[in-house]
């Protein structure tokens, strides 16, 4: 028998991604400290400054499509529209209803000369994608990198 043409029995699976777990005292604040631990991972937060204003509106079909699509407006206006980096995110409203939510985020244009470089996240995901409101408001999301 040849080894080339053994049965495999094996596999690899290489992990690029990492788990966030956001809570608050709302749901509101949750996602806020969700979108914050993703730029918290790809800078230091502490060297924002509060400089401009941006406003995000996301909408979904559901409440988890609706927490990654939140999630995603604000990766997309970091690294596609105006690589806008917030120091703090503020959810204005969440519409259970409708499934839609206005968030502000205070904050300043990226630049590697004044903020450290941390890793780059590449998209969010669903993958064991979680709202939990039992008693703390808490959300998990994992995202790749």
């Amino acid at each position: 028998m040849n080894i080339w043409t053994t049965l495999r029995t094996y596999s690899m699976f290489p992990f690029t991604a990492i788990w966030l777990h956001a809570w608050g005292e709302t749901l509101e604040e949750a996602f806020e400290q969700c979108a914050m631990a993703m730029f918290g991972y790809m800078t230091d937060i502490e060297t924002v400054e509060p400089i401009d204003t941006i406003e995000v509106q996301a909408e979904g079909g559901d409440m988890l499509s609706l927490l990654y699509n939140f999630l995603d407006e604000w990766l997309y206006k970091f690294s596609a529209d105006q690589y806008f980096i917030p120091r703090e995110v503020k959810v204005l409203h969440i519409d259970r209803m409708n499934f839609k939510i206005r968030s502000i985020g205070w904050g300043e244009e990226f630049s590697l000369t004044k903020h450290p470089q941390g890793t780059e996240v590449k998209a969010i995901t669903y993958s064991a994608m979680q709202i939990c409101e039992e008693e703390k408001p808490e959300v998990f999301v994992i995202i790749d990198i």
